[in-house]
């Protein structure tokens, strides 16, 4: 009797292969849902925005700037874009940006410090930041020992530099000053006029004043009130040899 055989069944396997590109297809199209609802829902929205350290910029102003708004795509949120437009603003010299999910955006803001004040046109005090800027502030919050700043254009290019200058200044050696006025000449166009709590009246340069007031506080410290000269050379008269230095600045 032949010996009968029956034939091996083979696996389908065409079959699985296409059960798990259903599958797979099936599991992305759930995944794509999830996340449609996800970004649908209050959960990816901003729902909270603080700035902290700002005081001369009003939470308005640079909620405007920062292009942030309630209610905005959390995730879309650009750390560095924040960043790089508040920092556009004169008054910002540096930017924080922290996300915390859900929904909260974090902005920390370090101002320019104020290195002076000036009373506008209308009367008004005015702090004078180390950019140049000029911003409104509450006198009740104004530091006695800054120069107020008297007599200058706003368009005057050495204003912000002598800012810049008076930033780079420690505030004890600055903090006897109680004016600053432009005093140009052919010789020196950035002159100034310092005039001085303790009485002194003193003539330099905004780009010299950095290197000399280490100078001036030295005078101001040991001589009677008068007359300083801090320009090519130094000099001191006391109120009492006017007319020798007025013979002087005649020359």
């Amino acid at each position: 009797m032949p010996n009968t055989r029956l034939p091996v069944l083979q696996e389908d396997k065409p079959k699985k292969k296409r059960s798990r590109k259903v599958t797979a297809i099936l599991l992305l199209l759930f995944i794509a849902l999830l996340g449609v609802i996800f970004f649908r829902s209050s959960a990816s929205r901003i729902t909270e925005i603080e700035f902290r350290g700002s005081k001369y910029s009003t939470s308005e102003e640079l909620l405007r700037q920062s292009g942030l708004k309630k209610g905005g795509q959390f995730f879309a949120v650009s750390k560095s874009g924040v960043e790089k437009s508040l920092l556009e603003l004169n008054t910002v010299q540096k930017v924080t940006v922290d996300k915390r999910f859900p929904g909260v955006i974090s902005v920390q803001v370090t101002e320019f410090p104020a290195v002076a004040y000036e009373l506008d046109p209308k009367g008004s005090l005015k702090a004078i930041l180390s950019s140049g800027a000029s911003v409104s502030i509450d006198e009740s919050g104004i530091a006695v020992e800054k120069p107020i700043l008297t007599g200058w254009k706003a368009t005057d290019p050495y204003k912000a530099k002598l800012c810049g200058v008076l930033a780079g200044i420690p505030n004890e050696l600055t903090s006897d000053i109680s004016e600053i006025v432009p005093s140009p000449s052919l010789s020196f166009p950035d002159r100034i006029k310092l005039y001085t709590r303790s009485h002194f009246e003193v003539t330099t340069a905004v780009s010299l004043l950095k290197d000399k007031v280490e100078y001036l506080n030295q005078v101001i410290e040991t001589k009677e009130p008068g007359m300083i000269t801090m320009l090519e050379a130094d000099s001191y008269v006391p109120f009492r040899g006017d007319s020798a230095q007025e013979g002087a600045d005649d020359k």
